[in-house]
């Protein structure tokens, strides 16, 4: 488990390495067009400053962006008090609690730290699941939160985002850029429109495998803390049954989600955020053993 944990702590900031050079490489290959040093120290300040604010707006914009209302012990006394209990067994203090009004059963976690976390569920997963599902499920959430996974999604969102925002830009300038003394070269044009289609997609497809792993890091953290990798297997395999695509359908805030939160995920399965929950369910009755 904790082996784990190391690992991808190691993976996450190798690929995060990975994001920041290419911005930088992004940069200075136009900085050599353009013939203007600027253009490179202005992605990389540029893209710095859009991370930063990401990550102290990024846990209010996903929470209004899925429809979370906050809760008080009176309005859900079941959902509060067993994340409360969870709280105080792990000796974190108490995220704020959501809920989203949506039939399909998911849940999800986000905030920069263990002090500024927020944790959600659907109405879906309150009806579908037992109580003993419902503290898996929150487990789980939780430890996403003790792992500081939430902030680290946080981070990495923000560098998809500009990657994707500076290969746009790096499009425009390229094809619109020049002028009849210095016309585009056709060659930095097809480099031009390579970089802008492909960046987004190594970028899209780094943040699933990144969060591909921090799923089953925190479903092991889950079974670890409620000593029951049964109750999050039995809670996985009933939320399989019932499908997880929300009413509300935000690309950008799915790999949150207890569950993938999108339609039509068959169809591209290289870019999802989770692994499929068979592959999580044999994970966790395998461990069952050393409990």
């Amino acid at each position: 488990m904790y082996s784990a944990i190391a690992s991808n702590k190691r993976n996450t900031f190798l690929i995060m390495g990975v994001f920041i050079v290419l911005i930088a490489v992004i940069g200075y290959l136009f900085s050599i067009y353009y013939g203007s040093t600027g253009i490179f120290w202005g992605t990389l300040v540029g893209a710095t400053v859009y991370t930063l604010i990401q990550y102290f707006i990024a846990a209010r914009l996903a929470l209004a962006m899925n429809g979370a209302h906050q809760i008080q012990k009176k309005d859900d006394p079941r959902l509060y008090r067993i994340v409360e209990n969870l709280s105080i067994t792990e000796g974190m203090p108490m995220p704020k609690v959501y809920v989203v009004d949506d039939p399909a059963p998911n849940a999800f976690a986000t905030g920069r730290d263990p002090e500024h976390a927020h944790v959600a569920a659907t109405t879906g997963l309150l009806q579908l699941m037992n109580d003993r599902e419902l503290e898996a499920v929150m487990a789980h959430e939780l430890g996403h939160v003790r792992n500081y996974d939430i902030r680290v999604m946080m981070i990495v969102f923000g560098l998809v985002s500009a990657i994707g925002l500076l290969a746009d830009i790096f499009l425009r300038m390229m094809w619109f850029g020049g002028d009849n003394d210095h016309p585009p070269h056709p060659i930095f044009l097809v480099l031009g429109i390579v970089a802008a289609v492909l960046a987004p997609i190594v970028a899209i497809m780094v943040q699933a495998a990144i969060s591909r792993q921090r799923e089953y890091l925190a479903d092991a953290s889950g079974a670890m803390t409620t000593r029951d990798p049964e109750g999050l297997a039995s809670a996985l395999e009933k939320l399989g049954n019932a499908g997880t695509a929300l009413r509300r359908q935000n690309s950008s805030t799915a790999h949150l989600f207890f569950a993938n939160p999108l339609r039509g995920a068959s169809f591209a399965k290289l870019f999802s955020t989770h692994p499929p929950i068979e592959r999580r369910v044999e994970r966790l009755r395998n461990m069952g053993g050393s409990f």
